[in-house]
């Protein structure tokens, strides 16, 4: 008879071994493996911001009063003691003067929110840049995209909860947007404030919307974002023995949850941190709202800013049609740039792989470099978006170097359609650049200073040849070329009706790929191994042919290319 003590967990995880495959179902996620790069930690960074933002928010709510209803202040803020203001406004200096530890949590609850955007933010540029978004992450992609604009929501109603001079301004912008919205504006604008602004319901219409609404939808959407990144496994840069059929990394238990834990404190450490020492949104200073007043420089949070810019530098257009009179100088720069943002993001991957043809699963990532026009588009946008951003505060700018607030709104006008382009070309040529000087590095290998004079009177640099994992990183990806059109009839003389579709669909793929240069072939490797200049790759593993093996690619999508590979040193492969 056995003297062991069965453990009290024992019989509950046997029941559920026996009834759901409990075990079975444990042993092959613990031991899921994820690639290791800092890139991955901004998604980290998003998930941890937005789990702060759930405990500090628990916090607010039990003292927090959402209500518009008329009180005399009387609280510990001096200056502002008998004071008419707005439940909602009175409760959240009694959180920031009268609760221990409210002003704190506030600060804590404001900056993780501009955290949680700008990580998502950074994590989506990231995700775009390395083309981790194509197939089979398109609908990833369009889980992000969706948490991204109600991140904008989310943070632009708890931005106006308070009641205060500030956040009132910026329910007065919502206002005057949706009564831009042609026809029914006026009637959405009494709809969602109850009646002339700004009413007395919609603080508390727009508290449960905050603290259950949104934030349940998000949640879901994160776990369903989470569930299919573990579904479809997790991407990776090109290097040693990294291929589209594994991973190479680290185990979930123990290695990955123990950072991941400690990435947790430190991302929590550094918010709280940011809350005690850096002051944000100190309402006592703004007051209470009046719609008769207007802050001087008043600015909306980071994350709103470039729809401010768009709204101030979009000229004063309107429309009158049958007694309506349409405002586009709102319409645009409200509805539009948001919904523009949507649109383009969520169809991006579908209009890439159309231009492409590319079909393929990808788990490898690319060099931004390597994607010249994407990168040159995303460049493009994200200086589209900052101009915007600039305009925003162009009041700001003015006071601050001493110019005139209408030569910077004209020169941004100009500037938001011709910074584009010239970001696109320029990014475009940079990507190019890099790519012939990675194609030298691979063919002749790194200089290293030393030159040499032969007997002969022959003056030689030498090259030493680069390391596996940059020779890797250069040579890891594939080689496209621009989809063909032919000639639109068939060998029976028949035209083919989608014959300018193809050819517009051929059009776009040069102009994605014609100037993007070739991974060196194998008789171009061994041609630059063998010159007599010291231009050596090898280093006596054979390194340079295996790169050059299988069409002359170093890619690895399946169709008679070599997946280059050596080995994955002493980290773990997932199959």
């Amino acid at each position: 008879m056995s003297s062991a003590t069965p453990h009290p967990l024992g019989k509950p995880l046997e029941f559920l071994d026996d009834r759901i495959g409990l075990a079975k179902l444990v042993k092959k996620n613990i031991r899921k493996v994820f690639p290791d790069h800092w890139s991955f930690l901004l998604g980290e960074i998003a998930l941890y911001s937005f789990i702060i933002l759930l405990l500090s928010g628990t916090f607010l709510t039990l003292w927090f009063k959402p209500s518009m209803q008329e009180v005399v202040y009387s609280g510990p803020y001096l200056p502002l003691r008998g004071v008419h203001m707005s439940e909602a406004f009175s409760s959240t200096l009694d959180i920031s003067f009268g609760v221990r530890g409210g002003l704190l949590m506030r600060q804590i609850h404001h900056w993780s929110a501009m955290l949680f955007i700008g990580a998502m933010t950074l994590h989506m540029l990231r995700t775009f840049f390395t083309g981790a978004f194509r197939k089979p992450r398109e609908l990833n992609w369009l889980i992000g995209t969706i948490l991204l604009q109600l991140g904008l929501v989310e943070g632009f109603t708890g931005y106006s909860l308070p009641d205060d001079l500030l956040s009132g301004t910026g329910l007065r912008f919502i206002e005057g947007l949706l009564r831009a919205f042609p026809v029914v504006g006026t009637y959405l604008s009494y709809f969602v404030f109850g009646g002339a602004f700004p009413g007395d319901v919609v603080i508390p219409r727009l508290y449960p919307v905050h603290i259950l609404l949104l934030p349940g939808v998000i949640l879901a959407l994160i776990t369903a974002h989470l569930a299919l990144v573990v579904y479809h496994k997790h991407t990776q840069f090109p290097g040693p023995g990294r291929t589209n059929q594994n991973v190479v990394g680290y185990p979930l238990l123990p290695v990955y949850m123990a950072k991941a834990g400690g990435f947790f404190f430190i991302v929590f450490g550094v918010t709280a941190l940011m809350g005690a020492l850096f002051q944000l949104n100190p309402v006592w200073v703004y007051g209470p709202y009046n719609p008769s007043q207007v802050g001087a420089g008043t600015q909306p949070d980071w994350y709103m800013g470039w729809v401010e810019g768009g709204l101030r530098l979009m000229p004063n257009w309107e429309t009158h049609f049958a007694g309506f009179t349409i405002s586009w100088n709102i319409f645009i720069p409200g509805f539009g740039l948001l919904g523009l943002m949507a649109v383009v993001l969520a169809l991006y991957p579908f209009i890439e792989s159309w231009v492409t043809g590319d079909r393929r699963e990808h788990h490898l990532l690319d060099r931004p470099r390597n994607q010249p026009v994407r990168t040159a588009f995303g460049v493009a946008g994200m200086t589209f978006y900052g101009l915007l951003w600039i305009g925003g505060g162009n009041d700001i700018l003015a006071t601050t170097f001493h110019l005139s607030i209408n030569s910077i709104t004209w020169f941004l006008r100009f500037a938001i359609f011709i910074g584009p382009v010239i970001a696109f070309l320029v990014t475009k040529r940079i990507c190019i650049g890099l790519q012939r000087a990675d194609r030298d590095r691979l063919l002749h290998g790194r200089e290293t200073g030393i030159v040499m004079r032969a007997p002969n009177g022959e003056v030689t640099e030498i090259h030493a040849p680069l390391d596996p994992e940059e020779a890797w990183s250069i040579a890891g990806h594939d080689s496209q070329e621009p989809l063909q059109v032919g000639s639109g009839v068939d060998a029976h003389g028949v035209a083919d009706p989608h014959y300018r579709r193809r050819k517009l669909r051929a059009r776009a793929s040069r102009f994605y790929f014609s100037d993007q240069l070739k991974v060196p072939t194998k008789a171009e490797l061994e041609a630059a191994h063998s010159n007599g200049h010291g231009h050596e790759l090898a280093n006596g593993n054979g390194h340079a042919r295996e790169l050059a093996e299988g069409n002359g690619h170093a890619g690895s999508n399946g169709e008679g290319t070599k997946q280059v590979g050596a080995g994955g040193g002493s980290s773990r492969s997932e199959h």
